[in-house]
């Protein structure tokens, strides 16, 4: 797919969700020199979000208000579960707009769409809705991201066929996963010749530390290049695909992604068969596929740090480290919030995009992490 203008996307994109913070406050002098090194490399897709708290803000002050229009095009997401009405959802475009300051978006999607949510975006109206906007030249191009089965996403392209794109996750560990199904979604949008923009291609960070027999294979034939780059890579070679979103939180990451992506090549063979070694590797893996998207936290009546206490978690299960996951758990409940504090009222498992078992990680975690005791680490 080409721009508005005419120009090809490339294809790495900047996800706003994961932004770098300096004493709990989003790092703007960070922010706005990360825009500049990804413009200055001749990228130009920015995605955002109503839901991302201080992300749609710091886009119009880091891009929007220093940059030419035309230089960038910049992607947000309307997301029903912050209203309670089809008035509120709808409201939801006109203060984006406000927030970001950009006169229109590029790509504006349904967010996260699912079959538990699937219902709300139709009785609201929203699909029309996106119709009347892009109508009205406010939307150049009209999509929804999807966390569900390939079955649903058919019947959504068949119901909606005007949509111009699909935001799936995608990335290697999850290309035959059987709760993700990353390959047979990419099939379905593929099927309905739909273009493709990639979420959570390095999962969430978990393809960035792999299980050092993964990681022993992709050092050996790119001693230089980073794990992540693996992932990225993986992604954008896939045909249809729009552009990866890489949701980066340092300057060094960033730095990290242009230097391969600013001339991206797809893998060659030999890289697609060490890739598939790397998937059968993962395959044996018991790790917890937390993306840390945080959506689960937001709600949780005991402020349990989920995603940090999965990670932890995952030292054990994925590389055997047991005294680094205990401590680094503790470390992380240390304000509050144990595992063992939850009150399974099951809040987090229905807004979790990835459709976890949360309260039975969990209570696996509290077995795991709470009752060992490691000599020199603290209880």
């Amino acid at each position: 797919m080409t721009d508005y203008f005419g120009k090809q996307v490339p294809k790495l994109g900047f996800g706003l969700m994961r932004l770098p913070k300096q004493d709990g406050h989003m790092d703007l002098e960070q922010i706005k020199r990360m825009v500049d090194l990804f413009l200055e490399a001749g990228f130009t897709y920015f995605d955002t979000a109503y839901v991302y708290e201080g992300s749609e803000e710091v886009a119009r002050k880091a891009l929007v208000e220093r940059h030419p229009r035309e230089a960038f095009t910049l992607a947000t997401k309307l997301n029903t579960s912050v209203a309670a009405t089809e008035q509120e959802a709808k409201k939801e475009f006109a203060t984006s707009l406000e927030r970001t300051g950009a006169g229109y978006f590029d790509y504006y999607l349904l967010h996260a769409l699912s079959r538990k949510n699937y219902d709300k975006y139709k009785n609201f109206h929203l699909w029309d809705f996106l119709a009347e906007q892009k109508a009205k030249g406010l939307i150049r191009y009209t999509g929804f991201s999807f966390h569900d089965e390939p079955k649903l996403l058919d019947q959504l392209l068949t119901e909606h066929p005007q949509v111009d794109f699909v935001q799936l996750q995608i990335n290697y560990a999850d290309w035959e996963n059987p709760s993700v199904k990353a390959r047979a979604n990419y099939e379905v949008a593929r099927r309905h010749g739909k273009s493709i923009v990639v979420m959570e291609p390095v999962k969430g960070g978990n393809l960035v530390q792999l299980p050092e027999a993964g990681e022993k294979l992709l050092k050996e034939y790119h001693p230089d290049m980073s794990t992540a780059s693996w992932a990225i890579r993986f992604a954008a070679s896939l045909e249809g695909v729009i552009t990866v979103l890489s949701g980066m939180s340092h300057v060094d990451q960033m730095e990290d992604n242009l230097s391969y992506m600013k001339g991206f090549q797809p893998l060659c063979e030999k890289e697609q068969r060490i890739i598939q070694e790397v998937q059968r590797i993962l395959g044996n893996s018991s790790t917890i596929p937390c993306t840390a998207c945080h959506y689960c936290t937001k709600g949780c009546p005991q402020q349990i740090p989920i995603p940090e206490i999965f990670s932890a978690m995952n030292q054990w299960l994925g590389n055997g480290q047991m005294t680094e996951a205990i401590a680094n758990y503790r470390k992380t409940v240390e304000p509050g919030g144990k595992a063992s504090t939850c009150v399974d009222c099951g809040q987090c498992e229905e807004v979790c995009p990835q459709q976890l078992a949360i309260r039975d990680y969990l209570k696996q975690c509290e077995k795991v992490l709470e009752a060992s005791h490691i000599p020199g680490v603290q209880p």
